[in-house]
């Protein structure tokens, strides 16, 4: 799936901040609380479950938009899988880059159908 051009300063005048990992630190882990999502700015982040890898997610991928969008507990655990950075975005300036840019919006809602449709071809 393509991934969005993302426009940082536009994130930065919303409030993210950048976080780094390294490689085998946990982003977030399954069942956590779900606060935020998180944009891969470089490096990877490994989606895992019940030991599996479902997914790699590199520079201008997202993460953890599911327990964002239905402040549910995280539905799977993310690792770094090497030096990452990741740009935090907690609900307030979710909402306020949906108002900015309506394209991302968008964005996210195809890469959950993305994920859908992936899922549902592995069953």
């Amino acid at each position: 799936m393509a991934e969005l051009p993302l426009d940082y300063d536009l994130l930065a005048r919303v409030g993210a901040k950048s976080k780094t990992f390294e490689a085998g630190e946990k982003v977030f882990l399954e069942d956590d609380l779900g606060t935020g999502l998180y944009i891969v700015k470089s490096g990877r982040v490994d989606i895992i479950t019940y030991g599996t890898v479902l997914e790699n997610v590199r520079a201008g991928g997202i993460i953890g938009e599911m327990a964002l969008i239905d402040d549910g507990p995280r539905s799977a655990a993310a690792i770094a899988a090497e030096p990452t950075e990741v740009v935090a975005i907690d609900k307030p300036m979710f909402l306020e880059l949906i108002r900015a840019e309506p394209e991302f919006a968008l964005h996210v809602m195809r890469l959950l159908t993305h994920r859908l449709r992936k899922m549902n071809q592995h069953l």
